[in-house]
């Protein structure tokens, strides 16, 4: 058996040889073949060997989902960079902070979007930051050049002063072994650390996940998680990189664009948070919209009710609807379902292990996984590496789960999450899961508050579902019915909304800070 590319420069050749004029990226008016896409990606490729951009170094995104990013991200692998993405919700302090770390050569920096100027931030936040190549992407409108940075317009000029063969010898010298990203986790236990995955890891996860989402050259991803987060790039780009099927980008969620989308390019994957999915069976609107070109569903990142996998189904009449799991650690992949699940499967687990990972469950209940795609450590930290993965090789998730007899994973919580009532260990995701089932709950968080005799008691923020008058008594009934008295929360407090980190993921550290 062949063994497929294992650089992205190469699975890029061989998605152009084999798909050729198919359709690669559709963006509004752009649209790029697999062929064309090898084109400009080699083009901004060009640029950034004519700017100094050496193999090793660093290339960091700030911008939202567009096909520069796409081509962004691949020209930085063909050079032999390591990509950088940055969170698109950071504050300029916080990408200053990523960008100095890393040491980054070049940036590529969204022009004014959504009432922003992220470069006019990032200069008044630091000024002294030295990154020797910037080049904007013009998201809203024209870009224009200035002194301090160069217009993505600029590129082709810049990478018409490098030889084609320069450029294809540098695509060609990028290993299986070189940098192809460095993620940053989330920072919620205290600074973010950057996560070194090699560029054979980055392509055998994305290849293990698209094979279990069965994606394939005929379908039509609309990628709305953001481009930054594995989600994003791993589980989009690069699984479109592998089986050629289509990228369009999203770069702000709208429902009633995201549903024409889905109609008018007859869109089969869409993945992302259960919020979206939830989002979309509420919006009045969807019956305008013919949906049913909608095949594959991959979602996870918090509690997944069971009727909403089953609405998803009957309702959205998706054919495959998983749950997976997976951290930046584990090169952003771990465990996935099967398509061939029940719903209760693809609610309650987040399926078993893919990619060659072993998964064990260690005395503290901690989620233990090992294999060769676990990171390559943390950048410049050793001490936390250590930590993270032992000498065996495990690396420590900090999720605290359990394996059933199939090897069906079910994350019961974040070590981190858990608060203890009274002498007994509480994880906030069996009560959230409980309170799902309550009709009137759309969503819910729930942490642990200081409490004089306890030690701490629970406390759940709840969004009611449209139209719901639900009060605290009916939650606090429905919580007492089914759990025992010290997981039922003793406060209660309704939102209109829960604070989500870009990657769907309730920031229970900033609830937590509301009760400090």
């Amino acid at each position: 058996m062949t063994t497929p590319p294992q650089t992205t420069p190469g699975a890029l050749h061989a998605a152009a040889r084999a798909y050729g004029d198919a359709p690669a990226v559709h963006d509004g008016d752009v649209e790029l073949s697999w062929s064309q896409l090898l084109d400009e990606v080699r083009r901004v490729a060009g640029a950034l060997i004519a700017r100094g951009v050496e193999r090793g170094d660093r290339v960091a995104i700030w911008a939202p989902n567009t096909h520069h990013w796409v081509v962004a991200a691949l020209a930085a692998h063909y050079t032999g960079a390591a990509l950088v993405p940055l969170n698109t919700r950071y504050v300029a302090d916080e990408a200053a902070e990523v960008l100095e770390r890393v040491g980054a050569a070049a940036l590529f920096i969204a022009g004014p979007f959504l009432g922003r100027d992220r470069l006019a931030e990032l200069r008044a936040a630091a000024p002294e930051l030295g990154i020797g190549t910037v080049i904007t992407i013009p998201v809203e409108g024209t870009d224009s050049a200035a002194p301090d940075r160069i217009s993505w317009t600029q590129l082709p000029d810049l990478a018409a002063a490098v030889s084609a063969e320069t450029i294809d010898t540098r695509g060609e010298s990028v290993a299986p072994e070189d940098i192809s990203d460095i993620l940053f986790t989330s920072g919620t236990t205290g600074r973010s650390k950057g996560t070194l995955v090699a560029q054979r890891q980055a392509l055998a996860v994305s290849r293990a996940w698209a094979e279990c989402a069965t994606l394939n050259s005929s379908d039509r991803y609309l990628v709305i998680p953001p481009f930054f987060h594995n989600f994003g790039y791993k589980a989009a780009i690069l699984t479109c990189l592998v089986t050629g099927a289509t990228i369009v980008p999203q770069a702000t969620f709208d429902v009633p664009a995201a549903m024409r989308l889905v109609q008018d390019l007859r869109i089969t994957v869409l993945t992302g948070p259960p919020t979206i999915y939830q989002t979309i069976l509420d919006q009045p609107r969807r019956a305008e919209f013919d949906l049913s070109s909608l095949r594959v569903a991959v979602t996870g990142a918090s509690v997944v009710p069971v009727v909403l996998i089953e609405k998803m189904r009957d309702v959205l009449r998706f054919d495959v609807v998983l749950t997976a799991y997976g951290l930046s650690e584990s090169a952003g992949f771990g465990t996935m379902c099967r398509p061939e699940d029940d719903a209760e499967t693809i609610a309650n687990t987040s399926g078993r292990a893919i990619a060659d990972f072993e998964l064990r469950i260690a005395g503290n209940g901690e989620v233990l996984m090992r294999g060769p795609n676990v990171m390559l450590g943390y950048l410049d930290d050793p001490v936390n590496t250590a930590e993270t993965i032992d000498d065996e090789g495990w690396l420590h998730t900090g999720d605290v789960g359990v394996l059933d007899d199939r090897g069906y994973l079910k994350i019961t919580d974040r070590l981190k999450d858990m608060y203890i009532s009274g002498g007994f260990n509480v994880y906030p995701a069996e009560i959230e899961q409980n309170l799902a089932r309550l009709d009137g709950v759309a969503e819910s968080a729930v942490i642990g508050v200081p409490d004089e005799r306890m030690g701490e008691v629970g406390k759940a923020y709840v969004v009611r579902a449209p139209g719901a008058d639900i009060g605290a008594e009916d939650v606090l009934a429905h919580a007492g019915r089914s759990l025992a008295n010290f997981k039922v929360p003793r406060y209660i407090e309704f939102r209109d909304q829960l604070p989500y980190s870009a990657a769907g993921k309730v920031l229970k550290r900033q609830l937590r800070e509301e009760n400090s």
